[in-house]
Order: C-alpha cells, then sequence, then structure tokens
C-alpha cells in the first residue's frame, strides 16, 4: 500500500440497488408492543364465549336424554310407586317356610285370605332353604300389587346362588302389568352347608324403592343326584289343604312338567303347582324301578290366591291360599 493512498468505504448500496430502507423496512412500535396482547384478548373472549355456548349445549341434551329415559322406562313418581306407604311390589318363596324377614309384623296365620288390604303379607320375608347338594333349585315369585306397569331389576347377593334363565345373580323384568307374577328358578352352584342370602327387586329409574327376601340356605341331610328343574317331566303324589282352615281339599298322583312360562306348558289347572315341583329331588333310579326303590324328597309349599285360583273369578277357591305337600316318585330321562 503506497504511503498517502486513500481508499473510500463500500456501502451495502454497491451490492443492492434497493435501499436498505426498503428491502428491509423498519417494524412500527405500535404493532410490535400491543398488537400480540389486543389479539390475545379478543382470542380469550371468542374462546370463552365458545366455552359458555357449549356448556349451555350440553346441558340442555343431558336434559333431554334424561326426559326420554324417564318416557323409556316409565314414571319415577314415588308416590305412584307406594301403596299404603310400602312399595308396590312383593317378593315370595314358593315353599312354606317364611316368617317375618325382621320381626315387624305378625304372620296372618289362619287368615291368610281375610285380609283387607293391598298386599298380600303384611311386610317382607325371610325363608328357610333346605337343598339336597349344589345343583339343586328352588322357585322365586315377585307379584305386582300395583295399578301400573314395572321395569325392575331382580339381584341375588351372598353368593352360590344365581337364576337359571340368566346364568347371572341378577335378572331384569320388563313390564310386570298390574296384578302380573313373574316365577324364577334359582340354582344353587356351591354345596352351602349354612349362608344367608338377600334376593332384591328394585325399581330400574327409583333406586331407593326396593323390596328385600332374605333366605337362608341349609344342606339337608343327604345329598341327591338329580334335580328337578324347569322343564323336567316329573310324577308326583300331591295332597292339597286350605292353608286357612287346614281342611283338605284333594289329593292324588299327578305328572307334568316343571315351571311354566312361554315355551313350556304346565297341564295343572293352577301354574303355581307346577312351579312348586321345582327342587324336588331323587336319587340316580329315577324312581324307575317302581316299588323296589323308594328315593324321592318331598316338600310343602304355599300357594297364594296370584298364582293359585285367584284368575278364576268362578272358582270357590279364587281367594284361597293353597299349601301343597309334594313327594317326587318318578323323574323320567328328558330329551
Amino acid at each position: 500500500m503506497a504511503v498517502g493512498q486513500s481508499y473510500s468505504v463500500v456501502t451495502r448500496s454497491w451490492i443492492s440497488d434497493t435501499p436498505d430502507e426498503v428491502e428491509h423496512p423498519p417494524i412500527p412500535l405500535g404493532l410490535n408492543k400491543m398488537a400480540v396482547p389486543r389479539a390475545a384478548i379478543v382470542l380469550s373472549v371468542v374462546t370463552g364465549l365458545a366455552l359458555i355456548l357449549s356448556s349451555i349445549w350440553v346441558g340442555l341434551s343431558a336434559m333431554s336424554f334424561l326426559d326420554e329415559m324417564d318416557a323409556s322406562f316409565g314414571s319415577t313418581d314415588v308416590e305412584i310407586l307406594k301403596e299404603e306407604g310400602r312399595w308396590v311390589w312383593e317378593i315370595g318363596f314358593l315353599l312354606n317356610s317364611c316368617s317375618a324377614r325382621e320381626d315387624d309384623w305378625i304372620w296372618p296365620d289362619g287368615s291368610l285370605s281375610d285380609q283387607d288390604d293391598s298386599f298380600l303379607l303384611p311386610g317382607e320375608v325371610r325363608c328357610d332353604w333346605y337343598h339336597q347338594g349344589e345343583g339343586d333349585s328352588a322357585s322365586v315369585v315377585v307379584y305386582n300389587r300395583g295399578n301400573q306397569s314395572l321395569d325392575l331389576v331382580v339381584e341375588i347377593s351372598g353368593g352360590g346362588v344365581i337364576f337359571s334363565s340368566s346364568g347371572q345373580p341378577y335378572q331384569i323384568i320388563n313390564d310386570l302389568e298390574p296384578d302380573a307374577s313373574k316365577f324364577f328358578q334359582i340354582d344353587l352352584i356351591e354345596n352351602i352347608v349354612e349362608r344367608e342370602i338377600s334376593i332384591s327387586a328394585t325399581h330400574v329409574t327409583v333406586i331407593q324403592a326396593k323390596v328385600r327376601m332374605d333366605v337362608n340356605i341349609i344342606g339337608g341331610s343327604e345329598e341327591k343326584d338329580v334335580h328337578i328343574e324347569e322343564g323336567d317331566p316329573f310324577e308326583v303324589e300331591y295332597t292339597v289343604w286350605d292353608a286357612d282352615s287346614g281342611d283338605q281339599l284333594d289329593d292324588g298322583n299327578w305328572g307334568d312338567t316343571a315351571g311354566g312360562d312361554g315355551f313350556i306348558e304346565c297341564n295343572f289347572s293352577i301354574i303355581g303347582f307346577c312351579w312348586s315341583a321345582i327342587g324336588l329331588d331323587i336319587d340316580s333310579d329315577r324312581g324307575l324301578v317302581s316299588g323296589i326303590i323308594d328315593t324321592g324328597t318331598t316338600q310343602t309349599t304355599l300357594l297364594p290366591p296370584d298364582i293359585a285360583y285367584g284368575n278364576n273369578q268362578d272358582s270357590d277357591l279364587k281367594d284361597s291360599w293353597l299349601r301343597f305337600e309334594l313327594k317326587l316318585v318318578r323323574a323320567p330321562i328328558s330329551g
């Protein structure tokens, strides 16, 4: 470099024909500091309004859904489901082994048919079930004593017992009509020595509307190989009495099919008779060798008018409670 020689500074305009202020314009101070917060406030307000509108829409949809549920399952008016301070349905056990569940009422012995109130019995019951081994069965019935149809959930608590029709410890009853009854077979799936279970029927939409029956399960004196179930053919010796007067009304031999509902037909004059046969037991000989071996069991059932002659207004026994004693003499091999 020569002493005294001078150079000029080369600027960026030599590289680009576009001035700096045009190519890289300065950002206005107002936009940089204020525009972003204002946008955030606007977005927050819009989001809040959207949430409020969404909450209102969800609430209206939920109310509409509940209204549809009420319409589907019937009235949830608690007072309509009550009569004389009680829920309008009862649970019964066909075996003649029941008493007051909590000892808060007196069994109307000798005056069952003379009761003037709306119910079959003054209150809930507690019953004993003497079984003959695992696989034994018994009959339970739910009565609608009210003036409207009922949707109920029937449940067994305590373990070891299920409903035969569902294979579960619960069963649903849809549209049980006024003055109608619904039978269920319950099955013992454990060999219980002694245990108390409870069977309850609860309204599907009024959870507090519950009727309960306690059953004390007790092992019998000996186990049997064959247990009569719904749909099984059977033959019994029977005797029937008026439960109030003690008068014997009839006796004899009868063959039929246990249970009776839908595809199963009971040929006896009352359906409660065929359900009374469920739970009878016999050894593997099934009574087919007549007069040589006698291994069939005997049980006594108590039938209110609802499942006896109550629907036959021409019968002199339409208001009578009937006590049946059944002795199993033969259980043919079913197909």
